[in-house]
């Protein structure tokens, strides 16, 4: 500072600081009219942008073929990427294994990666991890599986393994063992969780199935020869179906199933139990929108699990043909819950504040399929999420859903299918379900158009006829929203199950005095 003056210099020259600030003044009322114009623009959107069309999607033709000994052979040529998935689908899951057996058809398909006569569990992965493919197998309600994943310049080595744990399962004794203790403890830990817990109650509570998974006491007792019984009678040739999905001609898929299957033998010794719809299903489809409240009671949970559980009268499929209620329930259920812009989560999470999220689902069978939905919450609002949960439910039966709702849902369910067929996994996935169900497989090039046509009536129609009239189940610590509960549905009896006395062995989910 010289003579009461500033001054400031560098190598640039002297610094002039009237300049700056006329520069800065200016710059900064720019800055302000774009933040302006901007703020303007967002706010004057109010609505967010239309979906885009739906992507076209073509399905290549679907080919198949039956060997000698009964398995089809169906190949789904795609030369886009050297990538092949075959898929093996055994038409036998937890449906046709015994009550009292509970676990066993996912055990063991687990377990034919678990060692063959010539390699090990070792031996198995690190060939695959050699070979730069993976292979998974398992079981669900109403199937078991084993899919390889391969480069195609690989896949005659691929199925030669596939082939061998499929056809020479050892079920060693060390093997059985570790599964039924890694399984015993997950279960352990899955039944101490409110969310899974109600899963299990809802399961035989309402959809009347035992678990697929199993309860710890049935794994418990499955020993070796449940397995190779099981083994003997689900893993039969004429009801399987074997698929090729990618970069594979039909010729070479038909050769290798020849190669690595042909010798593949078997006689089907028992028919799945299906029941139909009974006359309990349908009286149920009715106003009422809650029958039954169950309450396991879990102290000292840290939260509370709030199901919704119903058992429809309809299945995937209606005399051979997709359900006429299919493609309504899909849309009906992505409105509801599925997604996070879904009803449930708008209004539990995102308004309300009361979960993480909230979502419903469908899980299809061929003839009674199962609907839920549900959201994990704090133990004083379990109630009021009850109420909630309750309250969507009947406003999708009773009025019609928007077109603000109905174009962005069905496009989030378009969306999501054609990136499941853009890869070779995704599209055998679909191919093998169709099969499973008995529905022919050119399904697959309406499925777009048979959700886009789907109207605000129907999804009203279905709601209103099929997820009304169902369970409430909460899992969580009781007395801290007992009072809460009463309070909100006066009309219902509760009924309460200590989880110390909870069984998933017993119809009525307590154990025997």
């Amino acid at each position: 500072m010289k003579n009461g003056k500033w001054k400031m210099e560098n190598n640039f020259g002297k610094f002039n600081f009237k300049s700056f600030l006329q520069s800065f003044s200016l710059r900064l009322y720019v800055s302000a009219v774009c933040l302006s114009a901007f703020v303007f623009t967002i706010s004057a959107q109010t609505q967010p942008p239309a979906p885009s069309a739906p992507p076209t999607v073509k399905i290549p033709a679907v080919q198949e073929k039956t060997l000698s000994n009964g398995l089809k052979v169906v190949v789904v040529e795609r030369k886009n990427v050297p990538l092949v998935t075959a898929s093996l689908l055994i038409k036998s899951g937890a449906n046709a294994e015994d009550e009292a057996q509970a676990g066993v058809a996912d055990m063991t398909a687990s377990l034919l990666l678990k060692g063959t006569k010539t390699r090990t569990a070792t031996q198995i992965a690190e060939e695959m991890e050699f070979l730069g493919g993976n292979i998974n197998s398992g079981a669900n309600w109403m199937a078991s599986n084993v899919t390889v994943n391969i480069t195609s310049d690989k896949l005659d080595r691929a199925m030669a393994i596939m082939s061998d744990v499929v056809l020479n399962p050892t079920f060693a004794p060390k093997e059985i063992d570790l599964y039924k203790t890694q399984t015993l403890d997950a279960l352990n830990v899955q039944l101490k969780q409110p969310s899974a817990l109600a899963n299990f109650a809802a399961s035989r509570y309402t959809y009347r199935e035992h678990s697929a998974f199993g309860t710890p006491e049935t794994i418990a007792k499955i020993n070796r020869a449940d397995i190779s019984n099981f083994y003997r009678q689900a893993f039969i040739p004429n009801q399987s179906i074997l698929i090729f999905a990618g970069d594979i001609t039909s010729a070479q898929a038909n050769a290798l199933a020849q190669k690595y299957f042909g010798v593949w033998k078997g006689v089907n010794q028992q028919t799945v139990n299906r029941v139909s719809a009974s006359a309990d299903d349908r009286s149920r489809n009715d106003n009422q929108i809650v029958k039954r409240i169950l309450v396991v009671d879990l102290p000292n949970s840290g939260q509370a699990a709030v199901t919704y559980a119903k058992r429809l009268s309809e299945g995937r499929v209606d005399e051979n043909k997709v359900s006429k209620v299919y493609y309504p329930a899909l849309v009906a259920n992505s409105v509801l819950g599925g997604g996070y812009t879904n009803r449930l989560n708008l209004e539990i999470r995102i308004k309300q504040g009361l979960s993480y999220g909230a979502r419903s689902n469908l899980a299809w069978r061929d003839i009674n399929s199962n609907f839920s939905a549900g959201a994990q919450t704090k133990n004083v609002s379990a109630a009021h999420v009850a109420e909630l949960l309750l309250a969507e439910i009947d406003r999708i039966g009773n009025d019609l859903v928007g077109a603000d709702e109905l174009v962005p849902r069905t496009a989030t369910l378009t969306g999501n299918f054609s990136r499941t067929l853009e890869t070779t996994n995704g599209l055998a996935a679909q191919i093998s379900e169709l099969y499973l169900f008995g529905i022919n497989p050119t399904e697959l090039n309406s499925y777009m158009q048979n959700l886009q046509t789907v109207t605000d009536g129907q999804v009203k129609a279905f709601a209103s006829a099929n997820i009304k009239g169902g369970d409430i189940i909460i899992v969580g610590d009781y007395a801290k929203f007992k009072d809460d509960l009463a309070k909100r549905f006066p009309a219902l009896k509760v009924e309460v199950i200590p989880a110390s006395q909870f069984d998933l062995n017993s119809d009525t989910l307590r154990k025997a005095k």
